[in-house]
């Protein structure tokens, strides 16, 4: 739960990372009120590109960013704590929105939240606040999710949070030893409930204020609408169903927006970026048991020399399932699940865990074509 208020506190600056939002904004106040140094920062990343359907949603990018900067502000001098706007529009570009771009236009779905975290919020913010002359010895976000020194392994783990329904640890994976050891996550021991209740205690005005719902404020593929290309509906054997608008409207298990009457429901079962096509067909080929992974880090453990056990997530509302990862050349992995899984999407993070820690994670190249019929000797070994 929260760390209780100390006289040393007093000497330990935290560099708050804040949205605008009820989340970042109770994790200021709850350090401030434990006595620590603190000082209010926040990301200008939203280059004034309009975003099609733009408030349709509430986004972290988009034309809605000038209030939730606002609201950070008045949020931080409501707390008497400095507050600082960096501005990282090239660097969201460069490292975001042409990655997103990309991603879709050959065939994977991106996973910008993670790749955020990563290499944004935890990295460039970071930096870029340091160069602008700010000093501190933490730093913090409103993530749910918590972190843990592990005397015994000499590593900080990441932990799921709390409220589970709310646990943000899978977009966090990627997060090396060096940044974990100076992150604090003050509402990894909160649910959402009590953090709001908390946001009326202190009286910040965004106590009420909704959740971003997505990153981006509008239409994704109507970013890449210049460069997406009509092509060819197929089914699992070649034969031409229909017209697609671009793939980037598309993702595996899709099942609405496909414009073909079926018998059966059709969902998306692979996207060939090659042919410029989508596969489709029935919610039983949606399933693999297969897949592999590229670019895995390892976070709580050494990287595994031999096959290990894990409950792995292929996204991040999926509830998890027992698989068996095993080590391929460089940072690559093999995963077999015991129970077949629905709609494995290239591009996506699969993140294991052991129990309520995160192991580690890495991104999904390719489900196998057809689900075997064995379950390729999952073992008993755990963690």
């Amino acid at each position: 739960m929260a760390i209780q208020n100390s006289p040393g506190n007093k000497n330990i600056r935290v560099l708050v990372a804040m949205s605008g939002g009820v989340d970042s904004s109770v994790a200021a106040a709850l350090l401030k009120e434990q006595g620590y140094q603190v000082t209010g920062v926040t990301m200008k990343i939203w280059d004034g590109t309009e975003v099609s359907g733009g408030g349709a949603h509430h986004g972290c990018y988009g034309p809605e960013e000038p209030y939730d900067i606002e609201d950070a502000r008045r949020v931080a001098e409501s707390l008497n704590i400095p507050f600082h706007v960096i501005d990282l529009t090239k660097e969201y570009k460069t490292t975001i929105l042409d990655y997103f771009c990309q991603e879709y236009l050959s065939g994977r779905t991106p996973n910008p939240c993670v790749k955020c975290n990563h290499q944004i919020k935890f990295h460039a913010l970071i930096e870029k606040a340091r160069d602008s002359g700010l000093e501190f010895d933490f730093v913090a976000s409103g993530h749910y999710a918590r972190v843990e020194y592990d005397p015994a392994q000499n590593r900080y783990l990441l932990k799921q949070a709390k409220d589970l329904s709310k646990d943000q640890s899978y977009f966090l994976y990627r997060l090396s030893q060096e940044q974990l050891s100076r992150l604090m996550l003050p509402l990894g021991g909160y649910t959402k409930t009590e953090v709001r209740a908390m946001a009326a205690r202190f009286g910040l005005q965004v106590a009420d204020k909704p959740d971003s719902q997505n990153f981006i404020s509008g239409d994704y593929a109507e970013m890449m609408q210049g460069e997406a290309r009509p092509g060819p509906v197929l089914d699992k054997d070649g034969n031409i169903l229909g017209q697609h608008r671009g793939l980037p409207f598309y993702t595996v298990g899709q099942r609405q927006g496909l414009g073909i009457a079926a018998p059966e429901p059709l969902y998306v079962t692979a996207i060939d970026a090659k042919r410029n096509a989508i596969v489709v067909g029935g919610k039983d080929d949606t399933y693999e048991r297969e897949l592999t992974a590229a670019g895995v880090t390892w976070s709580a453990i050494a990287r595994p020399e031999q096959p290990i056990t894990v409950n792995a997530k292929i996204r991040y509302r999926h509830p998890g399932a027992e698989a068996l990862v095993t080590p391929l050349d460089g940072d690559r992995v093999s995963v077999v699940f015991a129970p077949p899984q629905m709609a494995i999407t290239p591009g996506q993070s699969i993140v294991f865990y052991d129990g309520d820690t995160v192991l580690g994670g890495g991104t999904i190249e390719q489900a196998a074509s057809k689900a075997k019929e064995s379950a390729g000797g999952i073992s008993n070994r755990r963690m």
